[in-house]
């Protein structure tokens, strides 16, 4: 079974993309931020981060600039998701290291598309 790790500050949302990503068959775990998200990634495999870019003490694009500097996560695919809808927060995301940018409320057809095809599918 696939493992994805759900990066996002806000409850409802990690509940909402759980839902989501247990459907398509993910074994789940949840951070609330960027530096849960690095500790709980050194300590086991995941397949795909879906991670949220504004969050308290470390933010998204920071976590995956760390993520891609760290040879035991620098591999592992990302899903960005945000509110924020510019080219620069896109640009941003991709030159953080981001595998995709989703603009918030995702798509729920493509997420799940994008998160089976990233993390390998089955």
């Amino acid at each position: 079974m696939k493992k994805i790790l759900i990066v996002d500050d806000a409850v409802t949302v990690r509940m909402y993309h759980r839902q989501l990503m247990e459907s398509l068959g993910f074994e789940v775990e949840e951070a609330e931020n960027g530096i849960e998200a690095l500790e709980k990634g050194l300590v086991r495999h995941f397949d795909l981060f879906l991670v949220d870019v504004n969050m308290p003490k470390m933010d998204g694009y920071r976590l995956v600039e760390e993520m891609r500097k760290t040879p035991e996560l620098q591999a592992i695919p990302v899903i960005m998701i945000s509110t924020e809808a510019s080219e620069q927060d896109m640009e941003k995301a991709y030159l953080s290291g981001a595998n995709l940018y989703v603009v918030k409320p995702a798509n729920v057809d493509e997420l799940q598309t994008y998160a089976a095809l990233l993390a390998g599918g089955e």
